[in-house]
């Protein structure tokens, strides 16, 4: 988790040069519970920083995924429309969507895992 950087709505990024992937933290899968379907935006849509992006919907509550950066989105997990409980067994190796990163600034102001923790810590 050395470099993923996390976001106050609990999706982590992983950046690759002026691409990313990005998924839900392991805090998000564990209160959501059991995830049953993932709401899926269409590649080529494009998404400012902390917009709404999709949805995940699991046996206790849906939550709205919001992008942590501005991009544009060029490959979605197709995995998922079948097996959305896969951001429930390994959420960091299963990606939600991968963007082109439109301002790579805004990756800045994300949390560190460190940072991310205590964060968590304080929602408790």
């Amino acid at each position: 988790m050395q470099n993923l950087k996390f976001s106050k709505t609990h999706e982590w990024i992983e950046v690759d040069g002026d691409y990313a992937l990005i998924g839900i933290s392991d805090y998000a899968q564990h209160h959501l519970g059991e995830i049953v379907f993932v709401d899926l935006p269409s590649i080529g849509d494009i998404f400012q920083k902390d917009e709404e992006f999709g949805a995940v919907e699991s046996v206790k509550a849906a939550s709205d995924l919001m992008l942590p950066v501005a991009g544009k989105i060029v490959e979605i997990n197709e995995k998922l429309n079948d097996e959305p409980n896969l951001l429930n067994s390994n959420c960091y190796d299963n990606y939600i969507v991968k963007i082109k990163i439109i301002n790579i600034n805004e990756v800045k102001d994300l949390m560190n895992d460190g940072e991310y923790e205590q964060y968590c810590k304080k929602e408790k």
